[in-house]
């Protein structure tokens, strides 16, 4: 069978997705970064203004959260996307946003850039077949023990319904270990290049759930070969209502972002 996802041979240049300006998968290393959920609208601006400044180009907030224990913070909803809503137009910062729900697409299409589909959804057929049927790029990210083969799969069926605008996201994925929140595949990252034309960003928050882990782990998948990087700020992580352990602050952001340009130029990339 061709798959649409599938790499023809490897002279085939990487599809490039534009969420806003920014483009995924050309040259330019790509910088999203933001809270894993929106808090408040005092919390969404200061990060979004603070990360912009450092270089990031695409804003992350959750709106819906979707938590194992159904008594977490499960995101302040259509209250969330109002904020982000506001925030995107004082920054101009595109913005990259979950949606868990197909009923939910067509609101949540009014604000964000670009749906993101979470590990817990990367095989819910109905919502990759809905959020196929748009326009809209979309971040997909790798299920908690999903095999790359289900993963390339999953994005075919959004592909399938005429949406090319894919772009696969490494988040680590569920083993014996458990220092770890996960266990990142640093090794998916070119062999996703070896077998599909997709652009391939990494989150190194949710694949170690340790902020000291996220900077070191970034490089990492920088060097080998991720189109970009997928980072949780919080202007005060230990106050956080949704991970904060693997959240970074302002400072730490900042030390990662003077990382990022020399370790990007040693692969020939551009920040």
């Amino acid at each position: 069978m061709n798959l649409i996802a599938r790499r023809k041979d490897q002279q085939q240049e990487t599809t490039t997705v534009r969420v806003g300006d920014v483009i995924i998968g050309g040259p330019q290393l790509v910088v999203v970064a933001g809270p894993c959920a929106i808090e408040s609208y005092e919390q969404l601006l200061s990060t979004a203004l603070e990360v912009k400044r450092l270089g990031a180009t695409l804003l992350r907030g959750g709106a819906y959260k979707p938590r194992s224990s159904p008594y977490s913070f499960r995101g302040k909803g259509e209250s969330g996307l109002e904020i982000l809503s506001q925030v995107k137009a004082l920054t101009g910062l595109p913005v990259v946003t979950e949606v868990m729900d197909a009923r939910d697409i067509e609101r949540i299409a009014e604000v964000a850039d670009m749906f993101q589909i979470g590990s817990r959804n990367m095989q819910n057929y109905t919502l990759l077949t809905e959020v196929g049927k748009t326009k809209h790029p979309v971040l997909l990210k790798r299920g908690l023990s999903a095999t790359l083969e289900e993963w390339i799969y999953a994005a075919e069926y959004i592909m399938s319904e005429g949406n090319d605008q894919v772009v696969l996201c490494e988040r680590g994925i569920r083993t014996y270990e458990t220092y770890t929140r996960n266990t990142v595949d640093i090794s998916a990252i070119p062999a996703l290049k070896e077998l599909t034309n997709l652009p391939v960003v990494l989150d190194p928050s949710h694949g170690t759930g340790r902020w000291s882990l996220v900077n070191p782990v970034a490089l990492a998948g920088i060097a080998a070969g991720a189109d970009g990087l997928m980072i949780e700020v919080h202007p005060q992580p230990d106050q956080a209502l949704s991970d904060g352990d693997q959240s970074l602050n302002f400072e730490h952001f900042a030390e990662l972002m003077e990382k990022v340009g020399p370790v990007a130029k040693a692969v020939g990339r551009e920040i």
